[in-house]
């Protein structure tokens, strides 16, 4: 792949040049292999859920119209797209679960992690209905664990629990006359794999409800959970100051990358690597540092102020770079390619969880009993590493940027309450009423190989805060804009005149010396329940539904199923979601069209399909202004 072609982060091009030097294969190569890539399966057009196939429908009517089992191109897409959101919403679902046992541990007297935000725990037992007055900690976290796994073993048709308790009453209205509301999250996910084999449902337009049901588990299976409880144990994120890019990668220093997306891991391995910064200069290094990558980074940047090193697509030329003496990773977006090229170098690659092994890596078993041996056995690994370390294969690029991130809903609230503090929320109307800030947009999801790495994300968000459009961000979303610099306050002179006035009071007002940047840090993808947590607070303001704001929400560069997930409970929110990468729907007209057209009737959210970041822009502009019509703003 030619180098203009890969990335506009310009240490990406340098990394991919050197790989290629030195006989390295990389995820550009990859993709460039594959190409042409399979028709049926871009367009959704084929099923292998039985062995009597594969079958695949021919779109242009020459070939064949049906499957083996009489299932039309309508059934063949609409049950693929219920398997790809049931298989994003385990992800969460899994992952939340996991943060649930540790939070169980802490009530039973685990000494390896506690509570950091005892204020954001009583604000989540109020939201279920328990009373904290005259509680130990210990005693609430019991409670609360006990209501959250009821959830999970509901029998009922009662539904979730944790959705009732953080839904507007409108949603939950329209959910239950639709028949998507969500009971027992894991037998949602279980009947949907049902439901989508050989044999049982034929009709698209009750896969699709379906699918809208399991974005809502993980919205609140998932998501919603996830963050609440991540608060709790690791602390509710406030503004932090650090830098974005591989350039964050030092020389004379122990380089240790966290990779992956729960952070019950990588809160340890910063814990352990400040204890053990000693050790590592004993072994010749200046100290340990730090960089994330993927959503574990999001992490331990919004509580930490760990740099981030780089998104999805770049992280195998972190190792590239020769400077990275140890890899460590938990779930999620971690490609199977990356043992293979830390091979070429000293670089240890560290699997820690049952469900991930790669060969060629090594594994350290992780859990809430050893989390503490499993983190000092890593840091000291990486230390070990460092020595091995060889001077003539390293290469890291200057390219970093300043970035201001740790906008969650309560830092936000915060820094608002310094212009209101009786009304904090106040001031943000105010300026969304006078068209000062013309509305939000959320850019959240992953890299695609498909897309120009970060272009899309970057060209988008110039576009929309050159138009007043206040941007929030979260995922490998965040990452890109983080790398071009658009988090730093300086950034401010990029936004429309409205906008800049406003970043700037607000920043003023909070003694920052300047303005707050354009684009908010909000977290990794499972904050993604954040931006839902802000749009519920902003229409309980107003007294609308979520549906009638002027908002929408964009994954420019999406690729991993979890991305589906998300944008199909922000759908059911009623926000417009737009998609940067075509969806494997279009061999279906009937399902193209529920998906684009007749969702925003049916739910007032609808998805909305640009692969161009100008006219993507202009849509969710135009989308916003007749949002704010309706309202007569």
């Amino acid at each position: 792949m030619e180098n203009n072609k890969l990335s506009v982060d310009q240490a990406v091009p340098k990394l991919y040049q050197k790989a290629r030097e030195e006989g390295i294969v990389t995820v550009f190569d990859r993709y460039e292999a594959q190409q042409p890539q399979c028709g049926f399966g871009l367009s959704g057009l084929c099923c292998r859920h039985c062995v009597q196939g594969p079958c695949r429908i021919d779109p242009f009517g020459e070939g064949p119209q049906v499957g083996i089992c009489g299932a039309t191109a309508e059934v063949i897409v609409a049950r693929n797209l219920l398997r790809q959101v049931a298989a994003g919403a385990a992800a969460h679902v899994d992952h939340a679960y996991d943060v649930l046992e540790v939070l169980e541990k802490i009530a039973e007297g685990a000494e390896s992690y506690g509570i950091k935000d005892a204020e954001k725990l009583k604000q989540v037992a109020h939201t279920l209905g328990i009373a904290t007055a005259n509680k130990t900690e210990q005693e609430i976290v019991k409670e609360m664990c006990q209501v959250i796994y009821f959830d999970f073993a509901n029998s009922s048709t009662a539904p979730m629990t944790y959705l009732k308790a953080n839904s507007p009453k409108e949603r939950l209205e329209l959910w239950e006359k639709l028949g998507v509301l969500p009971r027992n999250p894991d037998r949602e996910i279980r009947e949907a794999l049902h439901q989508t084999t050989m044999g049982m449902d034929a009709d698209p337009v009750n896969l699709i409800l379906k699918t809208l049901r399991l974005g809502l588990v993980d919205g609140f299976a998932g998501l919603k959970l996830a963050t609440d409880l991540q608060d709790i144990i690791f602390g509710t994120p406030q503004p932090v100051v650090t830098e974005a890019n591989l350039g964050v990668l030092k020389e004379d220093y122990v380089n240790i990358i966290v990779h992956g997306h729960v952070p019950l891991l990588s809160e340890k391995i910063v814990e352990w690597s400040r204890k053990l910064e000693e050790e590592a200069k004993k072994a010749g290094a200046k100290g340990i540092n730090l960089a994330g990558i993927c959503c574990t980074g999001n992490e331990v940047l919004m509580r930490q102020g760990v740099p981030l090193a780089t998104n999805f697509l770049a992280q195998e030329l972190a190792i590239v770079t020769g400077a990275v003496d140890l890899m460590v990773v938990d779930v999620q977006c971690i490609m199977p390619s990356l043992a293979e090229i830390a091979a070429c170098y000293h670089t240890r690659l560290v699997t820690t969880m049952p469900i991930v092994k790669i060969p060629g890596a090594e594994h350290v078993p992780f859990n809430s009993e050893t989390a503490d041996t499993a983190s000092q056995e890593i840091v000291r690994m990486a230390i070990a590493s460092f020595q091995k370390r060889n001077p003539a294969k390293v290469y890291i690029p200057r390219e970093k940027a300043k970035v201001v991130a740790g906008f969650s809903v309560e830092a936000i609230v915060k820094a608002l309450a310094k212009l209101n503090p009786a009304d904090p929320l106040k001031p943000l109307i105010d300026n969304i009423v006078s068209g000062n800030i013309l509305g939000v947009v959320a850019t959240v999801g992953c890299n695609n190989a498909k897309v120009k790495h970060d272009w899309f994300h970057i060209e988008l968000v110039k576009e929309l805060i050159k138009n007043n459009v206040l941007v929030v961000t979260t995922g490998c979303s965040a990452h890109a804009l983080a790398k071009a610099g658009l988090m730093d306050p300086a950034a401010a002179e990029l936004a429309g005149e409205g906008l800049r006035t406003v970043l700037t009071a607000i920043g003023t007002a909070n003694d920052l010396g300047g303005p707050l940047p354009p684009v908010l840090h909000m977290g990794s993808c499972v904050d993604n329940s954040r931006i839902g947590d802000l749009v519920i607070a902003v229409a309980n303001y107003l007294k609308v539904s979520p549906k009638d704001l002027p908002i929408a929400a964009s994954a420019p560069e999406y690729q991993h199923e979890k991305a589906l997930s998300i944008g199909t409970w922000a759908v059911a929110m009623g926000i417009m979601t737009h998609l940067g990468v075509i969806p494997p729907v279009l061999g279906s007209p009937k399902v193209t069209q529920i998906l684009t057209q007749d969702a925003e009737t049916l739910i007032g959210g609808k998805f909305y399909v640009e692969t161009d970041p100008y006219k993507a822009a202009a849509g969710m502009i135009e989308h916003i202004k007749t949002k704010r019509a309706l309202l007569n703003l």
